[in-house]
């Protein structure tokens, strides 16, 4: 059977990651193996898992069952705030790689800046050195806003990705601009939405139509087209392997604009400021 690999995007770090992935909140430990094993056979090299969602032995389960080599895939993951310092994310990281059973990660991520600890600095220098040792691939940062980023840049600390809550109804134009003057990737999670009310725009519609195409597949197609690197959950079999068919169509420029104009602002994003774990 033929099946869509992703391309890659280069990090900083000079590791590549594949410009769409597999989400996996908030399936379970059972729901994870079978999605990802499902989605290595559809073509999937990027899987995206944390700490918090509780199923990363779920998700190296379904790895180990997909029989691929582990060199084939990147692998990411999230660590709490508990863990915000050098000697706790050593920890995080050990405890990630054991659920995952793997001996080093892709790409591990602070999973949330939690700003009041004021830990969040020490938590990517931890990172870095994990990253010296050959036990990250590269490293990154997840709903970091631009002025948590500027204290790590301040500090000689480049992250190579910071994984945000992001698609066309908030399209993050001002955070996503200064990832690219920076050279950080933009991830994007919920990238289809949150609750499906996103997909059944009239817009994304009539384009599903006129691509034969299915509204994730239009939604999914405007991240690639931006330069992000987009990871949309799904755990039904038919939908993570739509989820990767994205390379045999391209949306016009006037598409993308359309699109890109259904952003709503920011006031029902999750304060990093304020939220997280």
């Amino acid at each position: 059977m033929t099946h869509a690999v992703a391309p890659t995007i280069e990090l900083l770090s000079g590791a590549s990651i594949p410009v769409l992935g597999l989400g996996t909140w908030p399936l379970t430990d059972d729901e994870a193996a079978t999605a990802v094993e499902q989605a290595i056979a559809a073509g999937y090299r990027l899987i995206d898992t944390a700490e918090n969602y509780g199923n990363e032995a779920g998700v190296g389960e379904g790895i180990r069952r997909s029989g691929i080599s582990r060199e084939q895939l990147f692998i990411t993951t999230k660590f709490n705030k508990k863990w915000h310092s050098a000697d706790g994310v050593r920890q995080a990281f050990e405890l990630s790689a054991a659920k995952l059973g793997v001996d080093y990660i892709d790409l591990l991520l602070v999973h949330w800046p939690n700003p009041a600890q004021d830990s969040y600095v020490d938590a990517v220098k931890g990172l870095a050195a994990l990253r010296e040792e050959g036990l990250l691939r590269a490293i990154g940062v997840s709903n970091f806003k631009a002025h948590h980023l500027q204290r790590l840049l301040d500090e000689g600390l480049v992250p190579d990705v910071n994984q945000i809550q992001l698609d066309p109804r908030h399209t993050r134009p001002e955070l996503r601009e200064f990832h690219a003057r920076n050279g950080i990737v933009t991830e994007s999670w919920s990238p289809i939405g949150q609750g499906g009310a996103l997909l059944q725009d009239p817009v994304i519609d009539q384009l599903a139509d006129k691509y034969g195409m299915t509204p994730a597949q239009i939604v999914l197609r405007w991240h690639l087209q931006l330069g992000l690197v987009a990871i949309p959950k799904s755990s039904n079999p038919m939908r993570i392997k739509q989820n990767i068919n994205l390379f045999g169509f391209e949306l016009t420029d006037e598409e993308v604009g359309s699109l890109s104009a259904m952003d709503t602002g920011e006031s029902d994003i999750a304060d990093s400021d304020s939220f997280g774990h």
